[in-house]
């Protein structure tokens, strides 16, 4: 977490219903929403909303492609400075989650001003500009509404050679599925909204959400990734579910190769950090996935659950996943496009 900081001392995460991606519309109710929308009839429109991909793509040139991605949430953690952080560094994942570089970020706010004060609102943007400057780019403008509910987020713009992007629509069977970041966050942050004041889970919960994945990205474009994704509001099963849906396939999980937060298994054999968003993410889930008996529960809700910041799940030849800077956690298979088994 960040040094304390001199702001009114307000628990961010009390005038929130949710808790960061968390707070999603859920993936069973909005994605038939969105796959029933009108197809846009624009040959350089390289990535819509058809796939459920994290990003839009553009083409301007033969050379040159803009990612265009939203992203914003509630408070997941208390501290404003954090909650600035990992909310830019969620919003850029998604154009490092299409093999793009950011150019430039727009800020996002909804805030009660009144309430909280300037103090508060400024140790956010601060947040959110640190994490812009760590990967290189600048806060250019932005918008801001009242809202008695805080929320922050950003517009992040990127581009990407059209030949070299990476989208969710590519996986191959055979391939290998790597996960970059330990799952847990969220079970992690919504225990501590119930009562858990264990303050180095929490450490770990924000070292895990501030950590950009430009790196993991560079990694999986040197290594020729058929397919990407990150992981965040609809868990683990949700996002690969959307990347097995596009890319026509099916996919196999190892649930006891899954990282997770050191602690997060021990939080997830009860009940108390399971957020609102998991167990739709579970039910969901369901509807695509078959768990093998062994698979014990904890591991059953840590794959479930609803992630903020997380890292990215790359589909890459088995010969290429080493030199990524995860584990692997499956693999690629033939079968009904979307369909998952947890082994």
């Amino acid at each position: 977490m960040s040094a304390p900081h001199t702001v009114r001392a307000v628990a961010l995460t009390s005038l929130a219903h949710g808790a960061g991606c968390g707070c999603k519309l859920p993936a069973a109710a909005l994605l038939p929403i969105v796959r029933g929308l009108p197809a846009v009839a624009d040959e350089r429109l390289l990535v819509g909303s058809n796939t459920a991909d994290d990003a839009a793509v553009f083409k301007l040139t033969d050379a040159i492609a803009l990612v265009m991605t939203i992203d914003f949430f509630t408070p997941i953690v208390d501290d404003p400075y954090d909650f600035g952080r990992i909310a830019a560094a969620n919003a850029l994942s998604d154009v490092y989650a299409m093999g793009g570089v950011p150019l430039a970020a727009m800020n996002v706010v909804a805030f009660p001003l009144e309430q909280l004060g300037g103090d508060v609102l400024r140790e956010i943007l601060r947040g959110g500009a640190d994490v812009a400057a760590a990967a290189g780019i600048a806060v250019v403008g932005g918008h801001s509404i009242d809202d008695p509910e805080p929320k922050y987020g950003m517009s992040v713009t990127g581009t990407v050679h059209p030949d070299e992007l990476i989208s969710n629509a590519g996986a191959r069977a055979g391939d290998a599925l790597v996960l970059t970041k330990p799952l847990g966050v969220g079970a992690i942050t919504t225990a501590r909204k119930r009562g858990n004041r264990d303050d180095e889970l929490l450490e770990r919960a924000v070292a895990t959400m501030t950590a950009l994945n430009h790196e993991a990205s560079a990694a999986a474009r040197a290594a020729g990734a058929h397919a990407m994704t990150d992981v965040t509001g609809f868990g683990l099963l949700g996002h690969l579910h959307s990347l097995g849906r596009a890319s026509g396939v099916a996919a196999v999980i190892d649930a006891n190769a899954v990282p997770a937060i050191e602690g997060v298994l021990e939080l997830l054999e009860g009940d108390d950090a399971v957020s609102g968003g998991s167990r739709r993410n579970r039910e969901y889930a369901e509807t695509f996935t078959t768990f093998a008996q062994a698979v014990p529960e904890s591991r059953r809700r840590l794959v479930c659950d609803a992630t903020t910041s997380g890292g990215l799940l790359v589909a890459v030849t088995p010969e290429a996943a080493p030199s990524l800077p995860g584990p692997v956690v499956g693999e690629i298979v033939a079968g009904e496009p979307g369909a998952i088994a947890v082994r």
